[in-house]
């Protein structure tokens, strides 16, 4: 089963190559971010057309989360739970149905700048409602993958140029403190399994030539449950994926279980 990972920067603006990668990688999941679109809004066509089962967690313009499935899906849940006034689309969860059943959830996280500040406040808030969630998941001992943009570049290794993020958000103590916690409950992150070295990232910005000198940062991640990282196979970053015509600013990571 592979299960891959996407922020994709508007789902609409980047239809020609959505499609295009799946058509070529086939994973058997697609967790998407940014899609930026209500659910009544979303544009199936393309991926049913593939085979794939649509559900998504949107909004317009902003946000918004979506899990593309080749293989069916059971209990999907939207929203991240601990907050009732949270209204921004950040959070899906299905169980996929391989020849073992995966417990998927497809995340966004808040990027929390400026810092300090009302948004980065609610990047660490919303960081505890995950680990929150993640502790409630575990007891299940199910495969589970927590898999999306995270928006925390984990080590200095993650970035071409750490020195750059000091005080950026996704950089920050706290920010990364709080993604170690994650780790500390049993997670692995799949993608530093397969790729251990440097050079290794998910995102490059627009401007400067960031692709092209490869000044990027690594801030979409799989976390694999223990149950999840004994099935594990290989991992990997679609780097490719930014060299197309009018590209995301993000690139595919993925990971293949024995599911």
């Amino acid at each position: 089963m592979r299960i891959a990972t996407w922020n994709v920067n508007g789902i609409r603006a980047r239809l020609h190559a959505v499609p295009a990668w799946l058509a070529a990688a086939r994973p058997d999941v697609a967790l998407l971010q940014e899609i930026k679109s209500a659910d009544d809004g979303f544009p199936r066509a393309p991926f049913e057309d593939l085979g794939y089962r649509v559900e998504t967690h949107g909004q317009k313009g902003f946000n918004g989360v979506a899990i593309l499935s080749r293989l069916p899906l059971e209990d999907v849940a939207r929203g991240l739970p601990g907050d009732p006034a949270d209204d921004q689309a950040r959070w899906i969860e299905a169980t996929v149905i391989g020849a073992r059943a995966v417990r998927v959830a497809c995340l966004y996280l808040p990027n929390g700048n400026p810092a300090p500040g009302p948004k980065y406040d609610y990047k660490l808030g919303w960081m505890a409602r995950l680990e929150a969630r993640a502790r409630d998941m575990l007891p299940a001992e199910e495969p589970l993958v927590l898999a999306g943009d995270y928006n925390v570049i984990p080590q200095p290794s993650d970035a071409a140029r750490p020195e750059a993020w000091a005080g950026d958000a996704l950089f920050l103590p706290e920010a990364r403190a709080a993604f170690r916690r994650l780790l500390h409950l049993g997670f692995t992150d799949a993608v530093r399994l397969a790729l251990p070295g440097p050079g290794v990232y998910t995102f490059w910005d627009y401007q400067a030539g960031a692709f092209e000198r490869n000044d990027g940062i690594r801030i979409d991640h799989l976390l694999l449950s223990p149950q999840a990282a004994d099935l594990y196979l290989d991992a990997g970053v679609d780097a490719g994926a930014r060299a197309g015509d009018k590209p995301s600013d993000h690139v595919p990571a993925w990971v293949e279980l024995d599911a």
